[in-house]
């Protein structure tokens, strides 16, 4: 079976609901205290086992390709500054991985930057990460995905239990359970009225993928919002072949596609930050009365 090395990462969209924050920088690029919402993102690839990150951008989007990039002036100022740790976590950050940039071509929707990707991607399993959401697990989330692809040779999708009064707002897993916390899955059910949802498992991105989703991709219909949706494929696939969904254990989730959950992500990391932690910590107590 041939290993999960590569990762496609959209990163197209223009961030609407950050406006104006997004009209001149990616929303990608938006702080999570002092590292971009992507960075998180590579690194839960890269320290899951993947080699190649391949990005499918927009044209307003170069800001992502100079952070992922060697940063020859800012090297040398703080060299010169002597500010050797600042050096060297820049210097990381374009050491991660290989870096692959390729513009988004075709209608709107999640699939068709997966689908720009066919071509590097070749007849290899790969994973597909949402550049603007992330979970902080141990192990990764990306590798527990993993994990289970090198088991059962099925794509695999990660996923939350989620309440059930809240389960309409997500896609939810239907499906036999395998064992606890993994199923093998009939579809995805998007956004299921209240009360008809067929499990509480959501599934909040996090892919592995095998190369059969592309044909799938190529003669899809544009669904909802008449745009081309990789549920829509995905549930197409789990027709053909064994498609899984993954409860990921020791997991937070952090959507910070929405204002409250990057805010809420700010403060948890600014929590944990040691040059912000206590200050921060008195601002809330402040608020808090």
């Amino acid at each position: 079976m041939q290993r999960v090395r590569k990762a496609v990462i959209p990163a197209a969209g223009w961030g609407t609901r950050f406006l104006p924050a997004t009209k001149a920088q990616p929303k990608e690029m938006l702080p999570i205290v002092d590292k971009p919402i992507i960075q998180f993102v590579v690194e839960e690839a890269v320290a899951s086992g993947i080699e190649d990150i391949i990005i499918v951008t927009g044209w307003h989007k170069r800001s992502l390709e100079d952070h992922f990039d060697y940063p020859f002036e800012l090297e040398k100022r703080l060299q010169e500054s002597g500010k050797s740790k600042e050096l060297e976590e820049v210097r990381a950050i374009a050491k991660m991985a290989r870096f692959i940039y390729i513009r988004q071509k075709g209608g709107y929707g999640n699939g068709t930057p997966v689908l720009n990707a066919e071509h590097l991607i070749g007849d290899e399993p790969f994973a597909v990460l949402w550049a603007d959401e992330f979970i902080t697990a141990d192990p990764p989330r990306l590798k527990q995905i993993i994990d289970v692809f090198d088991e059962t040779g099925g794509a695999t999708l990660s996923g939350m239990t989620v309440p059930p009064d809240v389960a309409h707002k997500y896609g939810i897993a239907k499906g036999s359970e395998v064992r606890p916390g993994l199923r093998k899955l009939d579809e995805i059910v998007e956004k299921p009225k209240p009360g008809r949802e067929p499990s509480t498992l959501a599934l909040l991105g996090g892919y592995v993928l095998t190369s059969n989703i592309f044909k799938h991709l190529r003669t899809l219909a544009p669904g909802r919002d008449n745009e081309i949706w990789l549920v829509d494929a995905i549930n197409k696939l789990a027709r053909e072949e064994p498609v899984y969904g993954l409860e990921i254990r020791n997991g937070t989730y952090y959507d910070c596609g929405s204002k409250l959950g990057w805010l809420r992500a700010n403060i948890e990391y600014g929590l944990k930050h040691q040059e912000t932690a206590e200050g921060l910590r008195a601002i809330l107590k402040e608020h808090a009365q």
